[in-house]
């Protein structure tokens, strides 16, 4: 019993998309910025985050979250984001999934709170209802209509924004999006990301854009438009992707096709939906993005060091 170590979490899905959300038992990071911390985690505990999301005891799709103390009075915690190959910026659905942990636990009541990501601050409304708004990071299209030749597919052309991850969305495409088409939606998308690193077209500084979004007309009565979100562990996206719909606003915006607080309404693959909107401070635009997420578990993870997959099975 001496080997074994207790990792408590609490699960919730967001439109679908999972959320693992770690409450004690999780690395010590220490102090400082998260940005900070998440380093002090990739080097020295990454054993860890495979432990809580990978097989056999979470999934491909899975994302996870460390809470942690916040140095920022005006913040109620703060979080790191990962999944089954490495550690996110900021993630949407995840911040929606933590606000509605915090609200089960009873730690938070309906109200507007900080929360401090890798990325930056940012504000969530907890609403009476139990829906979420996450009012997130700076957004913005870094570059329009880039084109990459991909492998099998020919040329491809879309845009390049940042919406606390980096994105290539793409809205000229031949593909359906149909839940019944996840293969072929996975293998398309896949092919563009392989074709963005061999070309070497980044997001700014040089970051891997790992995150690939296809759009369409929506399938849902009221939505405004439908996507399919790959993401970096070669999982889809279940929720319509706060950071996609984050990255989308910015370029709706930059092509004057969306103004401040007008609502744009976006679909998941799954049919779920997202309410977004943008404000405008300073010359940055700050998505505001709504949904809802739903608690449906709680446990204690157990790490037995003598289970040749304590430490989970590992992705790509």
């Amino acid at each position: 019993m001496r080997a074994m170590k207790r990792i408590r979490v609490v699960d919730s899905h967001t439109g679908g998309e999972p959320t693992r959300i770690v409450l004690a038992g999780g690395p010590d990071l220490g102090g400082g910025p998260m940005a900070t911390r998440l380093e002090r985690f990739r080097t020295s505990f990454d054993s860890i985050r495979s432990a809580v999301v990978n097989e056999p005891r979470g999934s491909d799709a899975l994302v996870g979250g460390l809470f942690c103390e916040s140095e920022h009075p005006a913040c109620v915690g703060g979080v790191i984001f990962f999944n089954n190959i490495g550690y996110l910026g900021m993630c949407g659905h995840g911040t929606i999934g933590l606000v509605a942990t915090l609200a089960y636990l009873g730690r938070i009541t309906a109200g507007t709170y900080g929360i401090e990501t890798p990325p930056g601050r940012v504000s969530a409304r907890l609403h009476e209802d139990g829906r979420v708004t996450i009012r997130n990071v700076p957004s913005y299209r870094l570059a329009a209509g880039v084109t990459v030749k991909a492998p099998g597919l020919g040329r491809v052309t879309g845009d390049v924004a940042w919406g606390g991850n980096w994105f290539f969305l793409v809205h000229e495409h031949d593909q359906e999006l149909r839940f019944d088409r996840l293969e072929q939606l996975t293998d398309f998308t896949w092919r563009i990301r392989q074709a963005l690193r061999a070309n070497g077209i980044t997001g700014a500084g040089g970051k891997e854009i790992d995150h690939i979004e296809l759009f369409g007309p929506p399938t849902t009565p009221g939505a405004d438009g439908k996507n399919f979100v790959l993401c970096p562990g070669k999982a889809y996206d279940r929720s319509p992707c706060g950071t996609g719909t984050s990255a989308k606003l910015a370029c709706l915006f930059a092509d004057g096709k969306l103004r401040p607080g007008q609502i744009w309404r976006q679909e998941s693959i799954v049919g779920s939906v997202f309410e977004g909107s943008v404000t405008v401070e300073g010359g940055e635009i700050y998505p505001e993005i709504t949904g809802s997420a739903f608690v449906n578990g709680e446990a204690d993870l157990i790490l037995d060091e003598r289970d040749p997959f304590c430490y989970g099975i590992h992705g790509l």
